[in-house]
């Protein structure tokens, strides 16, 4: 099935996680770029963001602070109709024996049980709009149809969850209209990535705006890295 992508997103409402910086601040400037109302999901609403973009803030640790911010959205631009959950750590270490638990559980609060929370919290507004969006920044180092390495295994573990809720919402919702879909960025020069990334941030945001411009009777439920589908 062929996208149909919009040229302009004037009209609608999108809210980033982690806009401040990274993939998340060029996602955010290529939506408004496109015409779209957008607020930035930022833990300090101090954080410098791209002009036009307006800051809400969001910690996705915290539910009360979620719920919070999907509220704020609504009653200042009344509606939401793109939810990109963009923010998230990294991790290290070799094999889940050396995992300390409380690394475990910050990476999964806030790679996968985050963007789960945000995406109960703006379903409601998302399926009040003719095709609304949720974008999951994920990794190709999640895919199970190819060996899970032993490094990083909690960061691994956490972008297969994302997968796994993107097909989740589409099954469950898509009926609805609501378009869901996942991303591999690539290996990308921010603090997550590090230095040695080949690839800069605005070609990590290229796909996710891609998709963020999914217009309905699109694509859902898939994996794509740059504008192609891969496999989970």
């Amino acid at each position: 099935m062929e996208p149909n992508v919009l040229e302009t997103l004037e009209g609608d409402v999108a809210l980033v996680t982690g806009a401040n910086r990274g993939i998340g601040r060029e996602i955010a400037r290529g939506l408004v770029a496109r015409d779209a109302t957008v607020f930035g999901g930022v833990r300090d609403p101090s954080y410098d963001l791209p002009d036009g973009v307006e800051a809400v803030e969001l910690d996705v640790t915290d539910e009360a602070s979620i719920e919070s911010a999907v509220e704020e959205v609504v009653e200042s631009a009344g509606r939401v109709d793109v939810l990109i959950n963009n923010a998230g750590v990294g991790g290290d270490g070799d094999g889940i024996v050396a995992l300390a638990t409380d690394d475990f559980d910050r990476i999964l609060d806030v790679n996968l049980r985050g963007p789960t929370l945000l995406s109960k919290h703006a379903l409601p507004h998302l399926l009040e709009t003719d095709g609304g969006r949720i974008v999951n920044v994920s990794s190709g180092v999640g895919i199970l149809t190819e060996p899970i390495e032993s490094e990083m295994p909690a960061y691994r573990i956490s972008k297969a969850g994302i997968n796994a809720l993107t097909v989740s919402l589409d099954q469950t919702y898509g009926s609805d209209g609501l378009i869901a879909n996942a991303v591999d960025p690539g290996w990308v020069a921010t603090d997550l990535g590090g230095s040695k990334a080949p690839r800069e941030p605005q070609k990590g945001a290229e796909t996710p705006i891609w998709l963020a411009r999914f217009g309905p009777g699109s694509p859902s439920g898939l994996f794509w890295k740059d504008k192609q589908t891969i496999e989970y």
